[in-house]
């Protein structure tokens, strides 16, 4: 076998081996997603909604991968998605003071901002409010991919 021949191989694995990994990436939260929340279920989490706002795929730094889209309710004890996600790693749910839908604007206000909990569904979901946490006090809601620091969605509720 020649050095042409030998290189072209080791590159084609190489190339592989990536794609293999990449695609293992995208499909691991998928293949480990827990059940969604039903309709029924968002609605008795967020019984008293404070605010309402939506998720759009038409933000900024929302591409083909990282976007959402649905109604999403903010109540004292729980914010609730009825609606979409793109699939990911590591999704977080946090309120901020301002919108926003770039990553450099929520890395410039990220110290301002409280994060609420996991989001470990993607379609439809119920992250609870932690104690101490007031909804009111802030004007948007934001789903951040923190092992990759990847703007997924925003949106605006006061």
């Amino acid at each position: 076998m020649n050095t042409r021949n030998t290189l072209l191989l080791l590159a084609s694995h190489v190339a592989v081996g990536a794609a293999g990994f990449a695609g293992g990436i995208y499909a691991l939260p998928i293949l480990i997603e827990p059940p969604a929340p039903t309709a029924v279920e968002i609605k008795e989490a967020t019984a008293q909604i404070q605010f309402t706002a939506q998720f759009r795929r038409d933000l900024k730094d929302s591409d083909a991968l990282h976007w959402g889209e649905g109604v999403v309710s903010v109540a004292a004890n729980a914010i609730s998605l009825a609606g979409k996600l793109a699939p990911g790693p590591d999704y977080k749910l946090y309120l901020s003071p301002e919108f926003v839908e770039t990553e450099a604007e929520f890395n410039r206000l990220k110290r301002q901002m409280v994060r609420v909990g996991d989001v470990k569904t993607f379609e439809n979901f119920v992250v609870p409010v932690p104690a101490g946490i007031e909804p009111a006090k802030y004007s948007a809601v934001i789903v951040w991919c923190e092992t990759f620091g990847q703007f997924i969605t925003a949106a605006k509720y006061r």
